[in-house]
């Protein structure tokens, strides 16, 4: 299997679930604002987003792909398939009963999540409604983040990726033709979510059934693999829970700043979300199958050029889209959101805290890869280690930027991005100390020919996009124009500058044996 073209395989599709987002984004904003609304959706979509990373995507899949790959190498065919039965019908039970406790205790999850909200009555009552209908969406998405892995292990890496476009195609068609037949019509973007989640599963149900390895329900409890998978999930829980504990005290201290500081993180997190989806995400689910296979195969060798390969992609590719959301904040902004209800002045904070978040870009990707460099070989302590000193270090940051320096929103934003900078260089550090990653040869050169194109790029993207007030009197057309010749141009001045450096597509090509 060429890496390289799984890698584009995977990142095309999650483009065009980033690009439908942004069209779901740019609706929700010119019809709901930023606004008491928007805030009380947004939280109400966190809570179950935020368990479903813990659970799902997060510890669980750091937990399930790594046996799930030693199965399929090692072991047959019906023994992982029973591997497969017995995990489905465990997670799904356990979904179920978080999913009806979820709703039953909405009032007080969203007292721990926004407390600020307690200070409006009708915001808080909104927001409870808001979460007990979108609160089910934790068990469909959950499932289907297994689904994903099982696909994922079997190389089918298109169709994980392609599923996230049901929910904006699910909240796209809600906003746009059933919004005015609700009495509150921000209702029907909880709806949205929760049949959006359903869709997913719906639409991965086929291709499992097509590998042979749809789930059958089994409550059979003497498997070492379920067991192994639950051992190794307790560190991996509490390991993504210290992640995401930085997100839920971001959107506490958010509750407590000017109406509209909530959504203007999340508008901001939406453009961070772009590359780190398309790329990030990507890279990391490509990665951890082959990275678990080449330990299962005691391949030290070829364990360390899969990281290596992996980092020096991410230099490459991240980089720019850091540089490129910093310059180009304001006119990404005002393009894609400065419509209808949402004013020049929630235009500015969001690019103030866009801003603020790219700092954190390259670190924000760099732990999607170097992560899995410490789950595939199922040491999933170390990198909870990092992730609590991370926390603490970002609450700190968020204190002193917050109430020292008064940063507000955008303290919260720079937060986040020192952090997970933090976070990468400590993850690198580890991996280097435990000698389970060499650096290739030619990292020095690569990275000044990086920096001379990243140099060239920024400088002709700042001297073409002119001053932010002209964004501000274009059109639609005018703007998604002139935003589009921007990220062309500063796509050709970037890898133009990179060929006449040296750099080959075909230098980063690799196989690994499926």
């Amino acid at each position: 299997m060429n890496l390289l073209k799984a890698l584009a395989k995977v990142g095309s599709m999650t483009f065009v679930s980033r690009i439908l987002g942004f069209v779901r984004d740019t609706l929700i904003a010119r019809v709901f604002g930023a606004g008491m609304l928007s805030d009380a959706f947004i939280v109400a979509f966190k809570i179950p987003n935020l368990l479903r990373r813990v659970s799902a995507e997060g510890a669980f899949s750091q937990a399930f792909v790594p046996i799930l790959a030693e199965y399929k190498s090692q072991r047959s065919f019906d023994e992982t398939h029973s591997l497969i039965n017995r995990v489905a019908t465990w997670l799904g039970l356990i979904l179920v009963v978080v999913t009806l406790l979820g709703m039953l205790v909405a009032p007080w999850v969203v007292t721990l999540i926004a407390p600020g909200f307690k200070t409006d009555p009708a915001k808080m009552h909104l927001t409870v409604e808001l979460l007990r209908i979108t609160f089910p969406y934790i068990f469909f998405i959950s499932l289907v983040s297994m689904a994903g892995g099982v696909l994922n292990t079997y190389n089918k890496f298109g169709i994980p990726a392609f599923t996230p476009v049901w929910l904006n195609v699910s909240m796209i068609v809600a906003v746009l033709f059933f919004a005015d037949h609700f009495a509150e019509p921000i209702k029907v973007l909880a709806w949205a979510v929760f049949f959006g989640g359903f869709l997913q599963l719906a639409f991965q149900i086929p291709f499992l059934k097509q590998i042979g390895l749809l789930p059958k329900f089994d409550l059979h409890q003497q498997d070492d693999g379920v067991w192994r998978i639950l051992k190794l999930m307790g560190p991996a829980i509490l390991g993504v829970s210290v992640a995401q504990i930085s997100m839920i005290t971001n959107t506490i201290f958010a509750s407590f700043l000017d109406t509209g500081s909530v959504s203007w993180l999340y508008y901001a997190d939406r453009l961070m979300e772009f590359p780190t989806g398309v790329l990030g995400v990507a890279l990391g689910t490509i990665l951890l199958p082959s990275l678990s296979k080449a330990y299962a195969g005691k391949d030290d060798s070829e364990y360390s050029q899969l990281l290596d390969w992996g980092l020096r992609l991410t230099f490459i590719l991240a980089a720019p889209a850091a540089v490129a959301l910093a310059v180009l904040a304001a006119p990404l902004v005002i393009a894609l959101f400065h419509y209808g209800k949402f004013t020049s002045h929630d235009a500015l904070m969001t690019q103030q805290a866009l801003v603020a978040y790219s700092v954190g870009l390259l670190g924000l990707i760099l732990v999607k890869i170097l992560a899995p460099g410490f789950y595939a070989r199922q040491n999933i302590k170390t990198p909870v280690k990092v992730a609590i000193f991370t926390l603490i270090v970002t609450q700190l940051m968020n204190v002193i930027f917050v109430f020292v320096l008064h940063l507000q929103h955008a303290g919260l934003a720079l937060a986040i991005g020192l952090g997970a900078c933090i976070n990468a260089a400590l993850l690198y550090y580890h991996l280097r100390k435990a000698n389970i990653y060499q650096p290739q040869p030619g990292w020095l050169v690569f990275i000044v020919k990086l920096l001379i194109a990243l140099s060239v790029m920024g400088v002709a993207l700042y001297f073409a996009m002119g001053d932010t007030h002209l964004w501000l009197n274009f059109g639609l057309m005018k703007r998604l124009i002139f935003i589009s010749g921007l990220v062309l141009l500063g796509g050709v001045s970037y890898f133009a500058t990179l060929l006449l450096l040296g750099f080959r597509p075909r230098d980063y090509m690799r196989r690994v044996k499926t």
